[in-house]
C-alpha cells in the first residue's frame, strides 16, 4: 500500500500509539501531536482520515482546526490545548489557543 506520508511522520504516529502515547487514550483519539516544542504539530483530521504536519502559527493550522471545530470536535481540541499547556507550559500552547480563539475558530 503506497502512502504519501513520510517515514518520519508514520514513525511519530506509531510511537504515539503506545501505552500512554499521544494518540489514543481509553479508545479516544487525540487530534494534536506536538512537535518541536510547540512550533509544529501533527493534526489528525478524523473527518477525512489525514494527518497533516503544520506550523502552529500558520493559517493552514487555523483552517485545519476550524474544519475540525465545525465538524463538532472543537471542545475536545480545546481540552487538548489546555492539557498541552499544562504539560508543556514553555511551549506556547496558551498562545496557540489564544490565536485560535481570536480567529473565531471555536465559535458555533
Amino acid at each position: 500500500m503506497a502512502s504519501n506520508t513520510s517515514k518520519t511522520a508514520r514513525a511519530s504516529v506509531r510511537a504515539g500509539q503506545g501505552t500512554g502515547g499521544a494518540l489514543s487514550v481509553l479508545g479516544e483519539y487525540k487530534y494534536l501531536i506536538p512537535l518541536a516544542k510547540g512550533r509544529f504539530a501533527y493534526v489528525r483530521n478524523l473527518t477525512n482520515g489525514k494527518t497533516n504536519h503544520l506550523r502552529t502559527d500558520s493559517d493552514a493550522f487555523v483552517e485545519e482546526i476550524r474544519i475540525l471545530s465545525a465538524a463538532g470536535h472543537g471542545a475536545k481540541i480545546r481540552t487538548e490545548l489546555n492539557v498541552l499547556n499544562e504539560q508543556f507550559p514553555n511551549d506556547g500552547w496558551a498562545d496557540t489557543e489564544k490565536r485560535l480563539v481570536d480567529a473565531g475558530v471555536f465559535e458555533s
